[in-house]
């Protein structure tokens, strides 16, 4: 009885839980998205991932300065940002310099040129899903003519 007197009494705790600490993945989509995309919520929960974070933030530096080479084609410009690279501790981004480092001309030709395989890489791409398709059903004569016809279309 006395419980029930006091139940509407008591002061009630109310308890305010803010919204859930973004993934690994929704903090990667942020990073490697353009910051045109970002919408205004999503940069500043970035921005405040990044404060917390230095090695977040150093990475989203190195990220966004990459993304710069690609889209602008300046190759001449991607022996200063692996030495950037290097210079930060971050295992990833080491990694993929030296992935980088490895076919070195080949990264600054394509990073520089205009021309690209795209359209053979496609072709290639085709013949392998045909010759996917016709696995155990057909020799190579009909292979040969199946991709000779598809590629006149």
């Amino acid at each position: 009885t006395i419980s029930n007197y006091l139940r509407p009494r008591r002061r009630r705790r109310i308890r305010v839980v803010g919204p859930a600490p973004p993934g690994l993945r929704q903090i990667t989509g942020w990073i490697t998205r353009h910051p045109d995309r970002l919408s205004e919520s999503e940069e500043k929960r970035l921005a405040e991932v990044l404060t917390r974070c230095p090695e977040l933030a150093a990475a989203h530096r190195l990220v966004r300065s990459f993304a710069q080479i690609l889209s602008t084609r300046t190759g001449q410009h991607l022996k200063a940002w692996v030495v950037r690279a290097r210079a930060e501790e971050l295992p990833g981004v080491h990694s993929f310099a030296a992935g980088l480092e490895k076919d070195w001309d080949a990264v600054v030709q394509g990073l520089t040129s205009h021309w690209n395989s795209g359209p053979v890489e496609g072709r290639v791409n085709h013949i392998k899903m045909v010759k996917r398709q016709m696995f155990g059903r057909a020799k190579l004569p009909l292979l040969r003519k199946r991709v000779l016809l598809t590629a006149a279309r």
